[in-house]
């Protein structure tokens, strides 16, 4: 009996350290704990939203990934265990981090625990999860509140600086010479 696979979509950020790196480290970490990874948004540099005023900015993508013969909740400590071998230890919110994975989606199943609700809560809330979701999934539907990603996208009341984010030689990576 083949087990059924599941389409989820995961938020990834890092403000802290070397952020594209550890957005690159977080999706090997992804492939490694056997998530396939089907589609991954560009990176966008976000302001820190909840966190201290003089807290670095965000570099922020979303992954849509399968995975066969896991439950959200399975597919959750994975990303946990992730995030601690990346280096983040400390899971309280509103702290700037190396690592943060949220499981945004899973399917359209709809998920209350003390340990996890799905979908995320806060998604539409959140710009900086909203944009570079319209730009992989814009058509995907919020299973409790009955919208688009680009619908709720276009009433979301963030108004936090969410810009594509492009490589530089600030960031310590070599910009190629021109002819």
């Amino acid at each position: 009996m083949e087990t059924e696979s599941v389409t989820a979509y995961l938020g990834l950020g890092s403000n802290l350290g070397d952020r594209a790196g550890n957005l690159l480290l977080g999706v090997r970490g992804l492939m490694e704990a056997s998530f396939q990874v089907i589609k991954l948004s560009a990176i966008y540099e976000t302001e820190p939203v909840g966190l201290d005023y003089d807290a670095p900015s965000f570099l922020n993508m979303v992954a849509e990934v399968r995975a066969t013969g896991i439950t959200p909740t399975q597919m959750l400590a994975r990303m946990l265990r992730i995030e601690y071998l990346l280096g983040r230890t400390d899971k309280s919110q509103n702290k700037p981090r190396t690592i943060d994975l949220d499981l945004l989606f899973y399917e359209q199943q709809v998920m209350d625990t003390p340990f996890l609700t799905v979908p995320h809560p806060r998604i539409h809330l959140r710009r900086f999860v909203l944009v570079p979701m319209n730009e992989i999934c814009p058509t995907l539907n919020h299973p409790l509140l009955h919208k688009t990603i680009g619908h709720l996208l276009a009433e979301c009341p963030d108004d936090s600086r969410v810009a594509r984010w492009y490589p530089s030689a600030r960031e310590g990576l070599q910009m190629p010479a021109e002819d």
